[in-house]
């Protein structure tokens, strides 16, 4: 691929709810500029951005996919983004490193909730959009209520540059109301369509929306205002400008329609991209910090600047080892270079660097500033990394991912695996963000978590695909505490005699509620009566007793033992016979302490459209949750409220439910307090049920 220059390169990512038919148009983009030589179908399994084998299984984009496509002189760096809302990390990632988005909404569903969200994205980035009404061909396919339904959501800026010709299965072309022309195509001829003049109806249906956009293109200009005011008609060059003013402000939003399927309408696209969409010249410079004297900096987007670069993807590629995919910001970079992580502090050898398209990669030579490329084989970057210029050192802010709302247990399938599921783990955390694992203290299980049950279940998929380990997932036990409520004292003696030495140890231990502190150990010991040296043994004896308490097997917290009295045995004496003596004495202890059953309560924040306030407060409230406070946060509301942890392992999926996917929420964990006891009683029957059939 040959070098462009920075104001004919366009980075443009489609996206949209999940299934709207973002893989299609890409797939006809591809085709319609040459870059492949037959058109795939994700049904079929064989579309280019489509390529993971989990995404061919399942039929829907998991992974952000990149392809660059020449079309007409201007080089398209081509991004499709999931559209389902579990695989969110690898949109936001993308949207870090585009100039414009391709909102694209299916002419039968119109706006849907996917359709809010990353239009709110594209919003955070300060990013201009076109808006693709795809699926033209479908049965009860309406552009006109499509494109109402997008003005209602989103404002009136948004103004057609093509129109339909025919409907749903009758579709086959567009009217160009920028070539005032119209197009259509044969069946199986996406790339040569059929233009002929506008008459009769077409052009009466064209004169008034073409006015419309004439009239948005003018007011992005003092000079054409004017000239549209006086009457005068603008050149196409003046057309063109105004457009490409408007999209870059945001002041006006092209409308295209097309079938992605059956490569209708796609070719206009590209026009539009090519004309209107900015080039990263057209950007604000990039902004970061030094990380050596936290200065903030900017970096224009230029070849001559220094080179500064930000990773936006990380992936496992199954022939070459690592894959890292950036933007270059400023200056440019070549293979086989030297350059410098200014987040870890590392210096890495950049080797032969790629251009990727779907699962093919192409070597180029250099990288220039507002391109994208791709290098394998880095030891130390991650995502949301910056390599620059160590002479001129910048870091760039990472993407801000959500937290992840969904958790599992893994298990292995297989016994041995431990070590492997934990290098599958941290591999698989490399390439997404929003994948976390933890080891739960309290029940010793290995916690996945992530933005919902398919994004997890797809993770574990690959976790067998690429790395051989084989898992089971499960819903995680509930870390629960115990405690005690009284003041006791109580006994330990061990003591036995076999023939020879025997074993003597013996303790009085005061056992007391302590609320500010996990476990204290106390001795207050006077005349000697346990020898100093079996002193440690009887505090071992009480911490490894403290992880099985009498309840229901869980860890006891929140007290003190004070050791204040015992005897000895000259000769039988032993550290370990005070250690089981100390853990006699817990287990009698514990039982007349009054022990209670602790549960841990997480601080959860919902964010709703305010329609759904009264639903979600009575679903809180029957998970035993107290609200705290509800607050607007800009159009939306958001409640705040503690919750038990054993009522939220499956509220990502009960939030989308209830909300139809517009809610969102975070959580933490705040604090344990008593399980009420008809909850109590049920966790202990089951954990002597357990118990008994390990016996």
């Amino acid at each position: 691929m040959k070098k462009y220059s920075i104001t004919d390169v366009r980075n443009v990512a489609l996206v949209s709810h999940g299934g709207a038919g973002k893989t299609s148009v890409a797939e006809a983009m591809l085709f319609d500029a040459g870059a492949i030589d037959r058109l795939g179908k994700t049904t079929d399994g064989n579309a280019t951005m489509d390529h993971d084998a989990e995404e061919i299984r399942r039929q829907v984009s998991i992974n952000a996919s990149l392809a660059p496509i020449e079309w007409q002189g201007v080089k398209i760096n081509l991004v499709d983004t999931p559209g389902y809302f579990d695989f969110v990390a690898e949109v936001k990632s993308s949207l870090r490193v585009v100039d414009s988005v391709i909102v694209v909404v299916d002419a039968v569903s119109g706006v849907e909730v996917g359709t809010e969200l990353v239009w709110k994205y594209a919003d955070e980035n300060n990013l201009p959009r076109l808006v693709l009404i795809t699926k033209m061909d479908r049965e009860n396919a309406n552009f006109e209520k499509c494109l109402s339904g997008l003005r209602s959501a989103f404002g009136r800026q948004l103004v057609p540059v093509t129109l339909p010709v025919g409907a749903e299965a009758g579709f086959r072309g567009v009217i160009d109301l920028l070539g005032e022309k119209v197009l259509t195509w044969e069946e199986g001829k996406g790339r040569d369509p059929k233009a002929e003049p506008l008459d009769g109806e077409q052009a009466a249906q064209a004169a008034s929306a073409r006015e419309a956009l004439v009239e948005a293109a003018a007011e992005t200009d003092d000079e054409l205002t004017m000239k549209y005011l006086d009457g005068q008609p603008l050149t196409p060059e003046e057309l063109t400008k105004g457009l490409r003013a408007g999209v870059a402000s945001g002041k006006l939003v092209p409308v295209l329609c097309a079938s992605g399927l059956r490569n209708v309408g796609i070719q206009p696209l590209l026009d539009i991209i090519r004309l209107a969409a900015p080039c990263p010249a057209d950007r604000p410079p990039a902004r970061g910090k030094n990380p050596k004297t936290g200065a903030d900096e900017e970096r224009p987007p230029a070849d001559s600047a220094p080179f500064s670069a930000f990773v936006f993807k990380t992936m496992a590629d199954p022939y070459v080892g690592r894959l890292t995919l950036f933007r270059v910001y400023s200056g440019t970079v070549a293979s086989n270079t030297q350059v410098y992580n200014s987040t870890r502090g590392q210096t890495e050898r950049m080797g032969q660097l790629l251009v990727i398209r779907g699962k093919q990669q192409e070597p180029v030579d250099k990288v220039g500033a507002g391109d994208l490329g791709a290098v394998a084989k880095l030891q130390e970057t991650s995502t949301g990394d910056t390599l620059c210029d160590e002479a001129h050192p910048i870091g760039y802010p990472p993407t801000e991912f959500p937290k992840p709302v969904f958790q599992v247990s893994v298990q292995p399938k297989s016994k041995g695996d431990e070590e492997k599921i934990s290098l599958a783990l941290a591999r698989l955390r490399e390439e997404d963000p929003t994948i976390t694992t933890r080891k739960e203290t309290g029940t010793g299980e290995i916690i996945l978590s992530g933005m919902g049950e398919l994004h997890l279940g797809v993770a574990t998929e690959r976790m067998k695909r690429k790395f051989g380990v084989d898992v089971i997932l499960k819903t995680p036990k509930v870390p629960y505490k115990e405690t005690i409520r009284k003041t006791v004292k109580a006994e330990g003696k061990f003591k036995r005699q076999s023939g020879g030495r025997g074993q003597y140890g013996h303790v009085w231990v005061e056992y007391s509620p302590e609320p500010n502190e996990e476990f204290i150990f106390e001795e207050n010991i006077f005349g000697g009566s346990v020898p100093r040296q079996y002193i440690p043994a009887v505090e071992k004896g009480l911490r490894e007793a403290k992880d099985q308490g009498v309840l229901a097997g869980y860890p006891v917290t929140n007290f003190k033992a004070s050791l204040y009295d015992g005897s000895y045995h000259d000769v039988d004496s032993s550290e370990m016979a005070f250690k089981i003596a100390a853990s006699m004495s817990f287990k009698k202890g514990i039982i007349d302490a009054g022990p209670v059953l602790l549960e841990p309560i997480v601080s959860v924040a919902v964010l709703i459209p305010d329609s759904y306030m009264g639903d979600v407060i009575g679903d809180l409230n029957r998970k035993r949750g107290r609200i705290l406070g509800m607050e607007p946060e800009g159009a939306m509301q958001q409640v705040r409220a503690l919750v038990p942890l054993a009522e939220m392992f499956t509220y990502a999926i009960d939030l989308r439910s209830m909300t139809h996917g517009r809610g969102t929420f975070s959580m933490e964990f705040d604090h344990y307090e008593e399980v009420p006891g008809n909850i109590a009683q049920t966790i202990i029957e089951k954990h002597q049920a357990e118990k008994k059939d390990e016996q």
